[in-house]
């Protein structure tokens, strides 16, 4: 490993250290904890929508959550090692065939869903 990726792997563990990330793939629904500061108030907002893609560029990784708000389609991208995200939250396991779901983006309705991935079994140990 070179000394860029030696850096690299020290602060994703120094800022995952606190806060463990769920594996996620885009067309999950996920629920993300961002703490707003406001003047010297601080709270937590949820955004929770569909992931519709994935980044992964070391510690410059993100990914994409698209929700509909009132009937138009809001898109937020958020840094996967950034300290203003306090959680991640999977909510369900989309089935999709494709690694960036910008299709999404000109549909509404019905033709907009995106189907729950099977329940997926956890193998017994063998004996």
């Amino acid at each position: 490993m070179n000394i860029i990726q030696t850096i690299d792997a020290e602060q994703i563990a120094k800022l995952t250290a606190g806060k463990p990330i769920p594996p996620f793939a885009p067309g999950d629904t996920v629920r993300v904890s961002v703490n707003v500061k406001e003047g010297e108030r601080s709270r937590v907002q949820a955004f929770e929508g569909v992931c519709i893609a994935r980044s992964n560029r070391g510690i410059n990784s993100s990914f994409t959550v698209r929700k509909i708000s009132y009937g138009e389609g809001v898109e937020r991208i958020f840094q996967l090692y950034a300290p203003t995200i306090s959680e991640i939250h999977v909510m369900r396991r989309g089935d999709v065939r494709r690694a960036k779901l910008y299709y999404l983006r000109g549909r509404r309705g019905k033709s907009a869903r995106i189907a729950e991935k099977a329940r997926e079994v956890e193998a017994a140990p063998a004996e």
